[in-house]
């Protein structure tokens, strides 16, 4: 509910801040007295565009801001969702600059305008008598009938299995195109996944290759410059073995004579050793070296298979091609299982529609068993409001299609008049019709479920006083459920409000100001009775003001 409301440099309004009740309030004043400027500062609230001509004074910025209790509302998600702070007493406000931007925030955080009137929906329903498009629109008549078939919670588990089950379906569909896709190139898939696996890949063994290759195509002069080598190690008599032994010897004899010598005696004897290790070496790797043209030709084969590898899939290193290898594994495997995939998630689709059927079928009972309630309670209402003859026939058909609440189509039809064709709603009432109908509904909607607050905006005119009489009642008896504003120029109606505010002009240095006033009980009789009788109050007018006050 809103339960304050602040309107600065608006239109006609200079400053204006008024405190909301719960209940009914009624809101009254003479035409042209302000109170569409009233509705249009309110609708900015709940995300209407703005302009500069909004602006009373264009150097100043205008600010409307509005304090609602949502508590009741169950809006936490809603909140969540759109990444606000949630507040029970959430604060919206609206700024239009001079130089013609807007701005909104809820509860001091900047927000855009999908998101406040997104917010503005659950907050606040303005119903004039030329607002009635939402009564044809299905998903309106699904929200009165599940309203009155307490399918709340159903609604609520459909919509996540319906989402399930959409998601399941999305990845089927997928499969099945890539099935379609895949067959195409499974085939070159495999033949390439063949050729690499037989490559027998290992990681790094290129570099490997190309040293075993140089070393057998050179083989013969690496031989030549190891047995070299060796003998330059062995000669007995001049070799670097024999030539450092002995020196090795002479320098041992001398060390002891001085540190200098000793030193050098160790560096002989530490080369000695090294010198040895690489002669065994060498020893080592003439044993090893054989000239072996079968292998020289099996590491040449598989360079070039490498090479025409690395041409192929346009890489330059083995662990590439085994990335590749592992990539088209994949996909083969996945083609050759895709069959064995599309049937699991077949029967996941099958599962998630036996459990959406089921609670489909829930739906429809609740809904066939609360259709002749709501025709009934809708008729006995509009009998009162002067259509004695008005009928409704609804009925549910189940569909094979699964909508967003459920399988059923519905036919909502109307006649106003005795014996008269039934008929859509639209084709079927006049605008007044159409009005009274709202009401009606929004009245038994109160009764079951928690509604935004609803400001009817003259939905009585062109009534009786009789009728308007049961229209004012009517919103008295919804105010037991939530609140209710009334504007009107009806003063059966106006006499119905437990709480009523005056939209009147006054000039203030020379400039034409609107209003609003709170009205006591003195003031109220008096409002009443000019509405009854004009603004000169017979004696007649004040008693039958308080005889309806009363």
């Amino acid at each position: 509910m809103i339960t304050s409301l602040s309107i600065k440099n608006y239109a006609l309004i200079d400053s204006l801040q008024v405190q909301f009740n719960q209940g009914f309030s009624i809101i009254t004043g003479e035409t042209g007295a302000g109170k569409s400027i009233l509705l249009g500062g309110l609708s900015l609230i709940l995300g209407k565009r703005a302009d500069l001509s909004s602006i009373k004074d264009t150097s100043k910025k205008c600010i409307i801001e509005a304090v609602f209790d949502v508590t009741n509302y169950k809006l936490e998600s809603l909140f969540e969702a759109n990444d606000l702070d949630y507040e029970p007493q959430t604060i919206i406000r609206r700024e239009i600059l001079p130089t013609g931007k807007s701005r909104a925030f809820i509860n001091d955080s900047p927000v855009n305008l999908a998101a406040l009137q997104l917010l503005g929906e659950q907050l606040i329903d303005i119903h004039s008598q030329h607002e009635t498009l939402q009564l044809v629109d299905d998903a309106f008549q699904f929200e009165i009938i599940d309203a009155l078939a307490s399918n709340d919670t159903l609604l609520t588990d459909y919509t996540i299995q319906l989402k399930e089950f959409k998601t399941i379906q999305k990845e089927l569909d997928a499969l099945m195109k890539f099935k379609a896709d895949a067959i195409k190139e499974y085939d070159y898939n495999a033949f390439l996944l063949k050729e690499l696996t037989e490559a027998n890949l290992v990681e790094g063994e290129l570099e490997t290759l190309e040293e075993e290759l140089e070393t057998l195509s050179n083989v013969e002069e690496i031989r030549e410059t190891l047995s070299h080598a060796s003998q330059v190690f062995s000669e007995e008599e001049i070799g670097l073995l024999s030539v450092l032994s002995q020196l090795k010897g002479n320098f041992k004899k001398i060390g002891p004579y001085a540190a200098k010598y000793q030193g050098l005696y160790e560096r002989i004897e530490s080369s000695l050793i090294e010198l040895d290790d690489v002669y065994a070496e060498l020893e080592k790797l003439q044993d090893q070296l054989d000239a072996d043209p079968e292998r020289l030709e099996k590491v040449s084969s598989k360079l070039s298979l490498l090479n025409n590898l690395f041409q192929k899939h346009l890489v330059s290193s083995v662990s590439e091609l085994i990335q590749i290898k592992d990539q088209l594994t994949d996909k083969v495997s996945e083609t050759e299982n895709l069959d064995e995939n599309i049937q699991k998630k077949e029967n996941q689709l099958q599962q998630q529609k036996n459990a959406l059927n089921k609670l489909s079928k829930q739906l429809h009972d609740n809904r066939t068993k609360a259709i002749p309630e709501l025709s009934n309670q809708l008729e006995t209402m509009l009998r009162d409001l002067g259509m004695p003859n008005a009928k409704f026939k609804m009925s549910l058909k189940y569909s094979d299609t699964f909508y967003a609440n459920g399988k059923d189509e519905l036919s909502f039809l109307f006649t106003a008049n005795k014996g008269g064709q039934f008929n859509e709603l639209k084709k079927a009432a006049s605008g007044g019709e159409l009005s009274r109908i709202m009401l009606a509904i929004k009245s038994i909607l109160s009764k079951y479920k928690q509604l935004p607050t609803i400001m009817f905006d003259e939905i009585d005119s062109g009534v009786s006083g009789e009728i308007s009489n049961k229209m004012g009642q009517i919103m008295l008896q919804m105010s037991q459920y939530m609140q209710v504003f009334a504007i009107t120029h009806i003063p059966q109606i106006a006499a119905k409000g437990r709480t009523h505010f005056k939209v009147y002009k006054e000039d203030v240095d020379q400039v034409t100001l609107t209003n609003l006033k709170k009205l006591n009980h003195d003031e109220r009789l008096v409002e009443i009775a000019q509405m009854l009788g004009g603004v000169e109050i017979s004696s007649s007018a004040m008693a039958h003001a308080k005889q309806l006050l009363n």
